[in-house]
């Protein structure tokens, strides 16, 4: 392919948090290196691009949100490539190639991009390229980066064919509208095995800025003992060989200080998910002994004066601002205390060459820099790799720019995931880190995230109390660790644990007071409804509860809706309610022991507990987990769901519990079915096709 003449491809990307739009971008930036020119566009902008007469190939880069859901901004091209009126050669003439992004500790695994890509086979649409699946778990680089090296090798041969095809069409005008399918099927597999053969190593200087540094950590001085790599510190291989590491992002923000005084946008500016309510926190109680494990606590919101509205087994988001000691710190660092309370007017540089750039959704055209910091910027953000390699051109000594390239680079990939990804560290850790590194204020505002809410299930029944909605939590705990010297609570329930201080210790706050009251404090909420975690429209039929720890939490507003029901309808027919629930310790973080309420006036008719911590002197020791328990019940299990064709409901950790309880149903059903482990995999697929196995679980 000539240098000088570029092939244009469309490049479309799909983005809940960001994450998409930074790999578009990336794919952008390096198409001119490689002789191409990317389209960029979202693919919500359907005025800017049309797939029914696109004739280049067209990149698709799409996240996935919530259960499985294609982001907010595929919603109206997935409906529309989900019609299924359309003809199945519809896309026909279309040439793609996808990369997914998704997370596997949940059950519908990059389930955005599988949808598009298979609406878009559906209709007869044409992969150039092997569709990509990145995994947020172990690090999406680890597929991105060999997808988009492969990527240029694909489009030179979609460009190639393409060739030869207007060639023959040219010579052969009886055939131009019909070339036979096996040469392109040919190609494909070919072109499938290349890319397969694509590895993780250096492979030249495709889109990479290559360093050709080898001196061992210059500047660094480790002593004679650091003979393993840290943070801040490398070993052979990596500190001795030429680096790839990612082009320079293009800065493409302005930050302007004003004089003027003004007052900063409300909160509600912030949102753009729908309407916010500022509600105020009537009651907090610590669900957990002080020598539990964990602090689990029980909140309490008076929604009464609001039109905010929710069905048990609803989510709700939390607005929540980071942490004032550690915004505080950044100002510091940044040489910036002075200005905290200053306006900032933030804008697009003139003249970038950054693609499509465009002022920040979340950031205010005009507010203080300290409210920015406070309430739009993700300052605990895991630092991405583009991050990293723009905070280089911040960093004076010489040996840090070093290991800073190296833990961006292609090289050093996998002491980014331990040092970096696996660890937590934040910007500040990096700047406590790495002390010569002095970023300026538009870098932060380009490279750090939006301040993402916080959600959480709704643990009570609006029809059981009118005008409350309550909801639990633990106190999320990061202990000090070699990588990060100082331990830290989680953005929001360490927020929300220091507000209600004075509603769980009510004496030591009015002593804080001098005998006053203390005041309500008032959270900003707005709905996240989930259609499909839902009480059994039929009243009468029989559901299965799975809900260990904080994971119980939607299920007591299950069960106090269900008691509302048998008073209010004493002539309805209700089915049968299970309950599995655990803990570590029975005295210590049985989070709801008025369970038996609910189980002595009917409502729920069996309770199943288990305590995975506490000794037993039996001679046979009862399950620790609720997977254990839900063996034990094995004809039930399957009664329920086979033969009553009722619910099953798990709520909590993925990764320890979860999956745990789904193989535990799936053993289940092959041993109560008399078949294979695969067909009761299959089986169970079926469930949560028809909504019957349902999942509210995080990782």
């Amino acid at each position: 392919m000539c240098c000088d003449i570029k092939r244009r491809f469309l490049l479309l990307y799909a983005t809940q948090k960001g994450q998409a739009k930074a790999i578009a971008e990336e794919i952008w930036q390096q198409a001119g290196v490689h002789g191409f020119e990317a389209d960029m566009h979202c693919i919500s902008e359907m005025d800017k691009y049309n797939l029914e007469t696109e004739k280049d190939p067209v990149v698709i880069v799409i996240s996935t949100t919530g259960t499985g859901d294609p982001p907010d901004t595929a919603r109206k091209f997935v409906k529309k490539i989900r019609d299924r009126t359309l003809p199945p050669d519809y896309f026909a003439h279309l040439q793609y190639g996808l990369l997914g992004l998704g997370d596997s500790e949940y059950t519908f695994f990059c389930n955005g991009g599988k949808t598009v890509d298979r609406c878009l086979q559906e209709l007869g649409a044409h992969r150039f390229y092997d569709t990509g699946l990145a995994d947020d778990s172990v690090g999406l680089e680890l597929v991105v980066d060999p997808w988009i090296d492969g990527l240029w090798l694909a489009l030179k041969e979609a460009f190639l064919l393409r060739k030869e095809k207007e060639d023959m069409s040219s010579n052969v005008n009886a055939v131009s509208s019909s070339l036979p399918a096996a040469p392109y099927v040919v190609h494909e597999l070919n072109l499938s095995s290349e890319v397969q053969n694509l590895k993780l190593e250096d492979e030249g200087a495709r889109s990479s800025d290559v360093l050709s540094q080898t001196s061992v950590d210059i500047n660094l001085k480790p002593s004679t003992r650091d003979t393993e790599p840290s943070l801040v510190h490398s070993v052979p291989p990596v500190s001795q060989s030429a680096l790839n590491i990612p082009a320079l992002p293009p800065e493409y923000i302005e930050v302007q200080f004003e004089d003027a005084l003004g007052e900063n946008p409300h909160l509600s500016s912030l949102i753009s998910e729908g309407a916010a309510f500022e509600v105020p926190i009537t009651k907090a109680v610590q669900l957990t002994r002080e020598d539990a494990i964990k602090t689990a606590l029980l909140l309490e919101l008076d929604i009464a004066e609001t039109v905010f509205d929710y069905q048990p087994g609803d989510a709700f988001c939390i607005t929540c601002p980071n942490n004032a000691n550690e915004v505080e710190e950044l100002l510091q660092i940044l040489g910036l205390s002075e200005k905290g309370e200053h306006f900032v007017r933030v804008k697009v540089k003139q003249g970038t060459k950054k693609k499509g750039a465009a002022h920040p959704q979340h950031i205010p055209e005009r507010c203080t820099l300290r409210f920015i910091l406070t309430w739009c910027l993700e300052i605990r953000a895991i630092p991405k790799k583009a991050f990293l390699r723009a905070l280089v051109e911040c960093t004076s000594d010489g040996g840090e720019q070093r290991r800073l390239q190296e833990l961006c680079s292609r090289q050093g990939a996998s002491e980014y995931t331990r040092f970096i990804r696996d660890c937590n560290v934040c910007l500040l850790d990096l700047l406590h880190a790495f002390p010569s590194c002095k970023p300026s204020l538009n870098l932060l505002i380009e490279h750090l995230p939006k301040l993402q809410a916080r959600y959480y299930s709704v643990s009570s029944s609006n029809l059981y109390q009118p005008g409350k909605l309550c909801f639990v939590f633990n106190i999320v705990e990061f202990p000090a660790c070699p990588t990060r010297p100082v331990s830290r609570r989680g953005v929001c329930t360490g927020w929300l644990a220091d507000l209600v201080t004075p509603l769980l210790h009510p004496k030591r706050s009015a002593t804080d007071t001098k005998g006053g009251r203390p005041s309500t404090e008032k959270i900003s909420i707005f709905a996240r409804p989930n259609n499909t975690f839902r009480l059994p429209a039929d009243p009468s039929v029989p559901f299965i509860m799975v809900g260990p720890g904080t994971g119980i939490s939607p299920f007591i507003g299950f069960l106090q809706h269900r008691q509302k029901l048998r008073e209010e309808h004493t002539d309805w027919e209700f089915g049968e309610t299970w309950l599995f629930f655990g803990c570590r310790h029975k005295d210590r973080d049985y989070l709801f022991k008025q369970l038996r309420c609910f189980l002595e006036n009917g409502t729920l008719t069996h309770l199943k507990v288990c305590f995975s911590r506490d000794s037993s002197t039996a001679e046979v020791a009862p399950p620790k987990y609720v997977q254990d328990v839900i063996r034990l019940h094995a004809k039930d299990v399957a009664r329920v769901l086979l033969k009553e064709r009722g619910y099953f409901y798990v709520c909590g950790d993925k990764k320890h519990m979860a999956d745990g309880v789904s193989d535990a149903v799936v053993d289940i059903l092959s041993m109560e079915m008399e078949v294979d482990r695969l067909e009761a995999m299959k089986l169970l697929a079926t469930l949560r096709e028809a909504k019957r196995y349902l999942q509210d679980v995080w990782s």
